[in-house]
């Protein structure tokens, strides 16, 4: 049986995401934003005061991940955590005034980015890409 590393489809999603996050990471180190505070952030604009395990749930990170990750942007302010209205033993997390700003200057460094990658392929194409790809999420379930 013949395998190689380098045609793995596995090796090659690891290795193209390792770079993207790398990017990312060098495109938002002004703002002190790390890929995965991104994450967080990007799902509180989208529906700002869900609970850490909805959160959890929606970034693909178990809780603890999660929970580190909420710290950090707590503590530099750009998130707060507030009870939640019926379940005592829950809060819910919102953006700040700061959590709120950054929206307007990271999403253009993302739309840029991606950009770049899918430059010279078809639109169709790309398209066709995250259909597949999130076939194989499913199939890997």
């Amino acid at each position: 049986m013949k395998f190689t590393l380098d045609d793995s489809f596995g090796f090659i999603l690891n290795r193209t995401n390792t770079k993207l996050k790398n990017e990312l990471s060098q495109r938002f180190k002004e703002y002190n934003v790390t890929p995965e505070q991104w994450a967080v952030l990007n799902r509180l604009w989208e529906q700002d005061g869900i609970t850490p395990k909805e959160l959890s749930e929606s970034i693909f990170k178990d809780k603890p991940n999660t929970n580190r990750i909420l710290e950090k942007l707590q503590m530099k302010e750009l998130i707060v955590r507030k009870p939640h209205p019926v379940d005592k033993r829950a809060y819910q997390i919102f953006l700040t005034e700061r959590g709120w700003a950054l929206r307007e200057q990271l999403i253009p460094i993302v739309i840029q980015l991606l950009e770049e990658l899918t430059e010279g392929i078809e639109e169709h194409k790309v398209i066709e890409m995250k259909i597949l790809l999130n076939q194989i999420y499913k199939n890997i379930n």
